[in-house]
């Protein structure tokens, strides 16, 4: 694994500012290097009128499809509003055990609660979310800590209440996992 980096691919338009510090968030709490890469796909392709929303599942497909196979994690970042056929929405999808991950943006703003915009807050909330599936990446599964990023998270409210950073059990098993990799 030396040598390889977590690649976030931005699927739309983003900040500089917000996905530089994404990316030192993900770098902090997975110690790999992050690089930020420009995606090409066409997400139109992925959109359900029906639901007016996108398809996680085909999307994170494609994305995977695409991916750098010799990078260690690639996630996928949108602005679009992700759903699967069994929940409402979701903030973001991986591939347990995998190699791709997608995040989305579009619920975690303030204003989609009519509450007043708070950047920080929203570059914390897809910190969580980003972290959060690639763990799943790394073979991690939801945890009952109240504060563990891998908590699972249905609404902000949740998001809001949990740490950027694994609890002593699921840094363990990461730990546990990334030392089986190099073997």
């Amino acid at each position: 694994m030396e040598g390889r980096s977590i690649i976030l691919v931005s699927c739309g338009l983003f900040e500089k500012k917000l996905t530089e510090k994404v990316a030192k968030d993900v770098s902090r709490e997975f110690s790999y290097p992050v690089e930020l890469k420009e995606c090409s796909l066409d997400i139109s392709h992925f959109y359900n009128p029906g639901r007016r929303q996108y398809d996680a599942n085909m999307l994170l497909h494609a994305i995977s499809e695409r991916a750098p196979v010799h990078e260690l994690k690639v996630m996928g970042m949108v602005r679009v509003d992700l759903y699967i056929p069994i929940l409402t929405y979701i903030f973001g999808q991986a591939k347990l055990n995998g190699y791709t991950g997608l995040a989305s943006l579009y619920r975690l703003h303030n204003e989609h609660y009519g509450l007043e915009a708070d950047y920080n807050l929203l570059i914390e909330r897809f910190s969580k979310v980003i972290i959060h599936e690639l763990g799943h990446t790394f073979g991690l599964i939801h945890c009952n800590n109240p504060v563990c990023v891998m908590r699972s998270s249905t609404y902000v409210e949740d998001l809001d209440q949990k740490d950027k950073k694994f609890c002593q059990r699921c840094r363990t098993e990461l730990n546990r996992v990334r030392e089986f990799e190099y073997e």
